[in-house]
């Protein structure tokens, strides 16, 4: 589906310099078709995405439907924007949040 594509896409994106520059690790529950735990690691070396619990803790935890999700890395979503409008939570470090938007 669409949220396996995304992580897909995202896991051959991620870069030494991705992870050198973020040092985190980004956990997704998404709602909705697709949905359940999946992570972005920026912070092992190599990084890595993919479905289930990161292998390290998450640094950021963040709620959100499947869709908003997808719309987000499609940049039809600036992650920022859907914070303040109340799409999704996130749990933590606001900073590193941030950092992945530049990722995108």
């Amino acid at each position: 589906g669409p949220v396996a594509e995304t992580f897909r896409v995202i896991q051959g994106a991620v870069t030494e310099e991705h992870v050198r520059s973020t040092q985190g690790v980004f956990q997704f529950e998404l709602s909705g078709d697709g949905g359940g735990t999946w992570y972005i690691d920026l912070k092992t070396e190599g990084g890595s995405a993919g479905f289930g619990k990161p292998p390290v803790t998450a640094d950021v935890v963040m709620s959100m439907s499947s869709a908003d999700f997808v719309k987000m890395f499609a940049e039809r979503l600036k992650p920022f924007m859907a914070f303040m409008s109340g799409n999704y939570s996130i749990l933590s470090n606001m900073m590193l949040t941030l950092s992945l938007e530049k990722m995108l």
